[in-house]
């Protein structure tokens, strides 16, 4: 069985590749990857803990279930996909703008 600090290390190294790359990426594309990372590393932490810190219940039918931490994942997913249909959306729009997806180049609402 694979311990609980392996979980939490590949975690922290994901949440730190993404937050790095939310930090020294100018691209926009590239932040929205960040992030995505960075959510990534929230839903392994959410499962690990699930699965180490949860006791398990058995029902009549001799199941042994408790779906909070995978109900926790998909919630994340679900943000983590509206997050990546508005991010794309917001791009495109400041592509066919600007002609550049740079961050630092978009610098008020107006055009």
């Amino acid at each position: 069985m694979v311990p609980l600090l392996a979980y939490l290390l590949v975690a922290a190294a994901l949440f730190c590749i993404g937050v790095y790359t939310v930090l020294a990426r100018r691209n926009a594309v590239a932040i929205l990857m960040g992030v995505e990372l960075m959510l990534n590393a929230v839903n392994i932490n959410l499962v690990a803990f699930w699965r180490f810190l949860t006791p398990i219940n058995e029902t009549a039918s001799g199941l042994k279930t408790s779906m909070a931490g995978q109900a926790f994942a998909a919630f994340v997913f679900v943000v983590a996909a509206a997050e990546v249909a508005v991010g794309l959306a917001l791009i495109l729009s400041m592509y066919r703008n600007r002609q550049t997806v740079v961050a630092e180049d978009v610098d008020s609402l107006k055009y």
